[in-house]
């Protein structure tokens, strides 16, 4: 018997005085097995970060050749692919020929400096940006993860 995703539940108040967004979410994200809760927490995060209307998550890790989300335009272009984690050049290479731009969120305390090192001139590419996730903040989003994340964060 496989093994089902576990449901998070997530309230979100977005202001982003920048892009003059303002957004209240509720937010449902599943988490398959084999995903940690630091890259829930970094999917979430994105998703506050980028919050646009059209911005979706992807259908997760077992489905290869997805975003963690999507922010896809009315007629069906994806404007912005967003991945999380420590993804390979080929990867993202194929999502800058799918996507508009192409957003890493980069994370691993242990891992992170590595893969940078080895990746980091098959990345300088047009359209992709790759944001480098401190630790602190990622172990802090990480322990506040629970299934039902609803209670305001300062």
């Amino acid at each position: 018997m496989a093994l089902r995703a576990t449901i998070h539940k997530a309230e979100l108040e977005v202001a982003d005085l920048d892009r003059q967004h303002f957004e209240s979410a509720s937010l449902t994200l599943a988490r398959h097995p084999s995903e940690t809760e630091e890259r829930l927490m970094v999917r979430l995060l994105a998703w506050a970060l980028f919050a646009a209307p059209g911005l979706a998550f992807g259908r997760g890790l077992s489905t290869e050749d997805e975003p963690a989300l999507a922010l896809t335009t009315e007629d069906g272009r994806i404007a912005l692919w967003i991945e999380v984690g420590l993804p390979d050049a080929r990867a993202v290479r194929r999502a800058l020929g799918r996507a508009e731009q192409v957003v890493v969120l980069a994370y691993g305390a242990r891992r992170l400096p590595v893969w940078w090192a080895a990746e980091h001139e098959a990345l300088a590419l047009p359209r992709l940006s790759v944001i480098e996730l401190p630790v602190e903040p990622c172990a802090w989003l990480t322990a506040r993860a629970t299934r039902n994340m609803s209670a305001q964060c300062t």
